[in-house]
């Protein structure tokens, strides 16, 4: 799969620019603040029908204009594919594939397997562990769609559940069957989910141990820990010993939606004691680790879109990096960086095809 041509109109701060990309590797090099990364993020939109840095969608449509679409041209299973994702103020987004729209967008997401690689990534470091349960669930929504729906329902009843405990505190009473409702739900999609990425994480963790250790050349250790309140108690009793607490709180304090990640560097954690090269060798890891998984589940081998990954890394860190990607494992990537010299002189290093463009 490889994306060829990419059109833009009104995204972010482009008003109208078109591309033809090469089959391996493109680069856009330029200063801060041209455009380079809502280039990347453009493409990321037609994989999700969202952006990856900004979560409100009118704001990707550029100052002025009353409107913005992204138009992708793939080549996907040996055949021509051209996705178009739109949006006008005042109306709902558009997401179309061969010219029919989808009638829910999660329809979409796994058909174009992307992994994207970000400074926006430290978040996963630095952030509450929403950040890292979004980063697990989305790496196997791309390609478990009874997961993304189990999650999707979880939400929903959770939300109920949340809007039920504040009734019952505004109008000071209780109803244990309403709720109950709820619990059961809560428990049947709970379940589900855990035992979904315990088995998820026991295959990732090892590749994210991998593909570290080519990272840092053999010279540190890392680990990746799942953390659950379902290791040690099943949902509904998670819920009703909680309940107390939920009532004063009027919020469900239990349950899959407080899972997270440890990120560890030898024993420690690697937000406190790691350096910012070793936690962006980290996060990179983790990404590398994501786009092999897809690829193994998926069997089509992922977008790759890397922003302004060589900030910050040794020179040594960036040669593994650029001679782990240049493998023939790896299909289409997209790079950005400030340093056109830089970039030249580390594909060149590849070996392989590639285009660079100057905004």
């Amino acid at each position: 799969m490889y994306l060829q041509k990419l059109s833009l109109i009104n995204f972010k701060n482009i008003e109208t620019q078109s591309f033809d990309f090469q089959e391996k590797i493109n680069c856009f090099v330029g200063d801060n603040g041209v455009g380079k990364t809502n280039v990347l993020d453009a493409i990321y939109y037609l994989s999700f029908a969202k952006s990856y840095f900004n979560s409100v969608a009118l704001q990707n449509i550029r100052h002025g204009a009353g409107f913005f679409m992204v138009e992708g041209d793939y080549f996907l299973n040996d055949r021509n594919e051209k996705i178009i994702c739109s949006l006008k103020r005042g109306q709902k987004k558009v997401l179309k594939r061969n010219g029919k729209s989808y009638e829910k967008f999660s329809e979409h997401i796994g058909q174009l397997p992307l992994v994207i690689i970000s400074p926006a990534d430290r978040d996963l470091v630095t952030e509450g562990s929403d950040t890292r349960r979004k980063f697990m669930d989305g790496v196997i929504s791309q390609q478990n769609k009874s997961y993304l729906k189990d999650l999707i329902s979880y939400k929903k009843v959770l939300s109920q559940r949340n809007a039920l405990l504040k009734y019952f505190a505004a109008n000071r009473t209780f109803d244990a069957l309403n709720l109950n409702v709820y619990d059961e739900q809560l428990s049947e999609y709970g379940a589900r989910i855990y035992e979904v990425r315990k088995l998820f994480l026991e295959e990732f963790i090892p590749i994210f141990n991998e593909k570290y250790q080519i990272i840092s050349g053999d010279k540190e250790n890392v680990n990746l820990k799942y953390k659950s309140q379902l290791q040690d108690f099943s949902m509904m009793a998670l819920l009703k010993n909680s309940l107390e607490k939920d009532k004063i709180i009027q919020y469900t304090t239990s349950g899959i939606h407080k899972d997270d990640l440890s990120f560890e560097i030898g024993a420690y954690s690697i937000k406190k004691f790691g350096s910012q090269g070793q936690q962006k060798s980290y996060l990179i890891a983790l990404k590398l680790a994501q786009f092999e998984f897809i690829k193994q589940q998926s069997k089509v081998t992922p977008i790759l879109l890397l922003d302004d990954i060589f900030d910050k890394l040794d020179e040594s860190r960036v040669s593994q990096i650029i001679d782990l990607v240049s493998k023939d494992t790896f299909g289409q990537i997209f790079i950005t960086d400030t340093h056109a010299e830089r970039t030249e002189s580390i594909l060149k290093q590849s070996k392989n095809p590639y285009q660079i463009f100057n905004l």
